[in-house]
């Protein structure tokens, strides 16, 4: 990774922020979230060959080898680390998120597809993750050109709402394997 790729890395105060490259939005996402340049795309590559190991194009990442990882590489890039990533069900209200017992949070969102300066009529999925640094949410989303603070737990949840708002926007908490399994990343009702 070129160094203007990663802002932050070792400032005490400035969050880790990798910038985005081709379609490795995912892989962006989970270093932001973990704060370092801890996954590459010949890992996430690899773990795309463990997960169909026979298959030709590989189902989890794009035909092309630009990236465009699944949710799939995603979960099992987590697991290695004793981590999860459970799927937040939009039916819920946010107020139950328990965000103490929350690492970060991954998006999946549709993004606009731009050539350059011209933006085309698709939207393709993006990955982004959202982190708490020193009371304060920021959005670490790869396409940023810096971390933007979203502020205490009322503005994230009613920054999520937005977020959340298109109906193909997925949510993720990415929680300790003991959190995930014992439920406490929700707030009983």
């Amino acid at each position: 990774m070129a160094p203007e790729d990663a802002r932050g890395s070792g400032v005490p105060g400035v969050p880790y922020h990798e910038r985005q490259r081709r379609q490795l939005c995912a892989l962006h996402a989970l270093n932001n979230l973990l704060q370092r340049p801890w996954l590459s795309q010949a890992s996430a590559d690899r773990i795309c060959q463990r997960l169909a190991p026979n298959s030709r194009p590989n189902p989890h990442r794009s035909p092309l080898g630009t990236g465009n990882y699944d949710v799939n590489v995603v979960m099992a890039a987590l697991g290695t680390l004793g981590l999860a990533a459970v799927w937040w069900d939009k039916r819920r209200p946010l107020e139950r998120l328990s965000l103490p017992h929350v690492l970060g949070l991954l998006l999946n969102v549709p993004s606009r597809v731009t050539l350059g300066t011209l933006a085309l009529p698709l939207r393709r999925p993006h990955w982004l993750c959202v982190r708490h640094f020193g009371g304060t949410f920021y959005n670490l989303d790869s396409k940023l050109a810096a971390p933007a603070a979203i502020g205490a737990e009322p503005q994230l949840r009613e920054w999520l709402r937005e977020a959340l708002a298109p109906g193909s926007s997925e949510l993720f908490l990415v929680v300790a394997r003991d959190v995930e399994e014992a439920g406490t990343w929700l707030r009983p009702e």
